[in-house]
């Protein structure tokens, strides 16, 4: 066991002795209470001790012993005690020699007889039994307090006079002083031990695995280790692993990811900086050709800097840095802009760029909240890829769809879809386009680019909330949906 586990089971063990300790003390100083209280009470000679023993002559008379001893269970008769003549209370309760002296004495005299009396059998022949009525319990100091204190059952086995603490010498077991209630505080602390340990155990477990697992992540090592554990399923110490795994899986993605496009960038910059190197290599040794030298060094250096840029882009949306602040868009009028500058650059390679469906910039259910630049570099990135892969005399469709007004609020779409007539993907590379550095087949194409645009893309409309797919079409061609949710669906 660690020191954890040490330090919950001390904590926790402390806890409980203290709360059996406490409950313990409470009802032994009240014993304590109580009997002080008995041993300080006299006899009490006031009208209602006289009402007392005139009820309990009744009973007497009527019900014999029997029903005395139900009087005495009464209320009324809770102070009441019944001596024979050898001094034995008809309830088993102690009492003090000084009390007994005192009831003999005021038998003995005219004004005492109305408080204390003899009580027999009518032929005279059965037991006399000496009535008595004292004060001090149940009549001041402790007494009353007691009395406003419920009925207890007994502590783990403790007296049963516990249950009724306004009789005299309730606590004792005997007469030779009260009976701490030993064995139920013993069992009380036991149980604390065991409960103690089972919950520092328990505490203390997941932590001691989240350590392991915390370790061996710090040593490279992310591979799941509460696979077992069903989030939802348990309390907030057995989600701890799911949650940890889960982490650990989007770490391992994001390292995966960094190395794989570290890889790339590598790979990308070579092409560039080899040519860049072969033109140097060319002006020196051939100065007549330093013009046309100079032109190629430039090319690759913009080539390297749209390069460069685009990376950086990708990389503030993968960490959600630095990104512009949200406002409404009107995407029908983002759209028609786009279309305009892009169909300007596909004049030079014989191709149209045609916007269609509703476009109403008025029009509330065409709001989308987002950043208008990345907004409009997303969609452009995808209008300007098919026009790439577009044949002369193509036409690149940029279709849009208004959700239905009877679409709930929540529900909301703009759906985009831009088509082109180009070669299309085949199924199987699908899926992957929207990846970084990914062409399908840039040496059959020879297309220019470093595939980066719609992974660019992609981003910026997970950005917004939004998805994007891509589908080939019937007679060739590519068709990718851009679906926003729209302004009133994000609130």
């Amino acid at each position: 066991m660690g020191r954890l586990f040490w330090k919950f089971f001390v904590a926790i063990l402390l806890a409980q002795v203290a709360a059996t300790g406490g409950v313990g003390a409470f009802f032994w100083l009240r014993s304590q209470a109580v009997e002080r209280s008995h041993a300080a009470s006299t006899v009490d000679t006031g009208m209602r001790a006289s009402a007392t023993l005139d009820a309990a002559a009744v009973a007497f008379k009527y019900g014999d012993i029997a029903g005395l001893r139900e009087f005495l269970q009464t209320g009324m008769g809770a102070n009441l005690y019944v001596l024979d003549g050898a001094g034995t209370e008809l309830r088993g309760r102690p009492v003090a020699a000084a009390l007994r002296g005192q009831a003999q004495r005021l038998l003995g005299t005219a004004e005492g007889h109305a408080v204390v009396r003899n009580f027999s059998n009518e032929n005279g022949r059965g037991a006399v039994w000496t009535a008595f009525v004292i004060h001090g319990v149940g009549h001041g100091g402790f007494g009353d307090a007691a009395r406003a204190f419920p009925a207890a059952p007994p502590l783990f086995g403790g007296p049963p006079a516990l249950a009724r603490p306004t009789e005299p010498g309730a606590m004792r077991g005997d007469a030779h002083g009260p009976r701490i209630p030993y064995i139920g505080i013993v069992i009380g602390i036991l149980a604390s031990f065991v409960v103690a340990a089972v919950l520092a155990l328990y505490i203390s477990r997941p932590i001691r695995a989240l350590r392991s697992a915390f370790a061996a992540a710090a040593s490279g090592d992310l591979a799941p280790r509460f696979a077992d554990g069903k989030p939802g399923k348990g309390d907030e110490l057995i989600e701890l692993g799911p949650e940890f795994d889960r982490m650990s899986g989007k770490l391992r993605a994001l390292m995966d990811n960094q190395q794989r496009l570290l890889h790339d960038v590598s790979h990308e910059l070579r092409s560039p900086l080899a040519r860049l190197h072969a033109a140097i290599g060319l002006a020196h040794q051939n100065p007549d050709k330093l013009r046309s030298s100079l032109e190629r060094i430039e090319r690759e250096s913009m080539r390297m800097d749209k390069l460069v840029g685009e990376l950086l882009t990708l990389s503030r949306l993968d960490t959600a840095i630095n990104l512009p602040p949200l406002e409404d868009v009107a995407i029908g009028e983002l759209l028609h802009q786009i279309a305009t500058d892009a169909d300007f650059e596909a004049e030079l390679c014989g191709c149209r760029v045609q916007l269609l469906g509703h476009t109403d910039s008025d029009d509330a259910s065409m709001q989308v909240r987002g950043a208008p630049e990345l907004l409009w570099r997303g969609i452009e990135n995808i209008v300007r890829n098919a026009i790439k892969y577009s044949p002369p005399g193509a036409v690149v469709e940029i279709a849009v769809q208004a959700p239905a007004a009877t679409t709930p609020t929540a529900a909301r779409r703009v759906l985009i879809d831009v088509r082109d007539r180009g070669p299309g993907v085949p199924e199987a590379h699908l899926s992957s386009i929207f990846q970084a550095f990914f062409r399908s087949d840039p040496s059959a194409n020879n297309i220019d680019g470093h595939g980066l645009g719609l992974a660019i893309a992609q981003r910026v409309i997970a950005a917004h909330g939004g998805t994007l797919a891509a589908r080939n079409r019937i007679g060739g061609g590519l068709c990718v949906s851009i679906m926003l949710p729209c302004s009133s669906a994000t609130r």
